[in-house]
């Protein structure tokens, strides 16, 4: 699979992913959902609205760039 995010955008989304979610869980508001979409993203390395948006955050060394 194809992989945009770098490791600090990973970190930063599972750490707001974390407790967005615990904030719903505790009760706050339904948009804190938005948690569990930043922690499945951080997990996996790649963002679908990155993709969409044509944004990178995680460079390709020159040797594997598609032509």
């Amino acid at each position: 699979m194809k992989m945009n995010l770098n490791l600090f955008d990973r970190i930063l989304r599972f750490i707001l992913g974390f407790f967005l979610t615990i904030w719903l869980i505790a009760g706050g508001p339904g948009w804190s959902s938005l948690g569990l979409y930043l922690m499945m993203t951080a997990g996996w390395g790649f963002c679908p609205v990155y993709s969409l948006l044509k944004i990178r955050t995680l460079k390709i060394p020159s040797e594997n760039r598609e032509t």
